[in-house]
């Protein structure tokens, strides 16, 4: 029998407390089966971040927030043959839902669909493309109990195909056994940070053996902004990892006045996606700063594949209510290519241009998208900054020529010193 929604699945305004961002509204969903029972609970707020090409060809960046008037239709309480799915629709053609699956003692997410309609002007002014545009996203939540509560008060987001999706004070609790909501909790990685890397890489064949540490050298002298820290972040499949990546990582913002901003470490949390061809690093600084790099494979005129970063997304929130600041993206990358199966190093400083506003600069990278074995780093290929041995030959002929130099200087000197004499005598 289909579920119905009681009278307290409603949608209720939330004011962001700070002056001058948008208002954003929070969802609460209680869905009940045939027998007036909760089945699925669900409390959370989000927002979309959307970039879209307008008809002068340039691209701009839309906001999207849920308006007051939210509807459910289409949302199913499951069961052990049939996935939970919960969907809301909103604003002008806009629609969201996430299923659940479950097995004996677990639940979790699936997949998420979000819609959203060109056709609403006062969200999409000048649009190129006009009508609905659907992507379809993997979630990252992990397996939960089914006694306990999903909870993640702090910010995550989740990206795909130009469109950032951000959530926060989320509350759900799918497949709800014998008509009571759970009152234990899991917390979600961003809820629970730690200073302790889950992997602890170590060094696979380095192509160069002046390596020996990733650690930042010791400055003798106290800088206006000293380099971040490095951090170490991995992303798992089951127990094993498939992504690997250290590296250190500063954020240049020049907006009203210049702004550095170091990443911290100990106060990051990393999550994405891993692919065969596509994989995806996010990280979350502290539900303020969101980075994410998403790396593709090539295929190589020699006929082998290459790995590379393509697109960088940076968006920096209020972190007491979630409200974006600023944002930007960048899709046209073409860096840290390395050969399929290996990784790539720079221990130099390296800057991605975002845009005009925002710049990253990276430190003591080393960073391995694909093919991970053993949670170790494999063979790494690094960057020019690093070959020292370019230095050689001009060391060398830098030398070579002070030394003809001085030869030539000093014959000089002895034929004028030979010359006066013959003229004395």
């Amino acid at each position: 029998m289909e579920p119905r929604c009681s009278s307290s699945c409603l949608v209720f305004f939330l004011l962001l407390g700070a002056s001058g961002f948008s208002q954003s509204y929070a969802v609460e969903v209680d869905l009940k089966d045939a027998s007036n029972a909760t089945c699925l609970y669900a409390n959370w707020m989000m927002r979309f971040l959307i970039k879209y090409e307008t008809n002068s060809s340039d691209y701009k960046t839309t906001t999207l927030n849920l308006s007051s008037s939210v509807t459910h239709n289409g949302s199913v309480c499951g069961n052990d043959t049939q996935a939970a799915f919960v969907a809301i629709q909103f604003g002008g053609g806009h629609s969201w839902g996430i299923n659940f699956t479950k097995t004996n003692e677990t639940y979790q997410g699936d997949l998420i669909t979000f819609t959203y309609n060109t056709n609403d002007t006062a969200a999409f002014p000048d649009a190129k493309r006009k009508g609905p545009v659907t992507i379809v996203v993997k979630d990252t939540m992990g397996p939960v109990q089914l006694n306990k509560v999903f909870v993640c008060h702090n910010t995550d987001f989740i990206e795909a195909e130009n469109v950032t999706q951000i959530f926060w004070n989320v509350t759900l609790q799918p497949f709800v056994q014998n008509g009571t909501i759970g009152k234990k909790e899991f917390r979600c990685r961003a809820d629970t940070p730690t200073s302790a890397p889950t992997v602890t890489p170590t060094i696979a064949n380095v192509t160069t053996a002046s390596i020996t540490t990733l650690s930042p050298a010791p400055t003798t002298a106290p800088k206006p902004v000293e380099n971040p820290e490095t951090g170490n972040y991995s992303l798992k499949n089951g127990n094993t990892a498939c992504l690997l990546a250290i590296v250190g990582l500063q954020l240049n913002v020049s907006q009203d006045k210049p702004l550095l901003i170091n990443i911290n470490p100990k106060t990051t949390t990393a999550d994405g996606t891993c692919g065969n061809r596509t994989a995806t690093l996010k990280l979350n600084d502290g539900n303020s700063t969101l980075i994410g790099f998403t790396f593709v494979v090539k295929n190589t005129s020699e006929g082998g594949q290459k790995f590379y970063l393509k697109e960088v997304n940076v968006t920096l929130l209020n972190h007491l209510n979630g409200s974006v600041i600023s944002n930007a993206g960048n899709n046209n990358f073409s860096e840290w290519d390395a050969f399929l199966g290996s990784s790539y190093m720079c221990r130099k400083e390296q800057t991605l241009e975002i845009n005009e506003e925002f710049q990253i600069h990276t430190f003591n990278l080393w960073i391995q998208p694909f093919l991970v074995k053993a949670n170790k780093f494999s063979t790494a290929q690094e960057c020019s900054l690093d070959d020292d041995s370019i230095l050689i030959p001009i060391v060398v002929g830098a030398a070579l020529a002070g030394l003809i130099a001085i030869i030539v200087i000093a014959y000089i000197i002895g034929r004028r010193k030979s010359y006066a004499g013959y003229q004395t005598l």
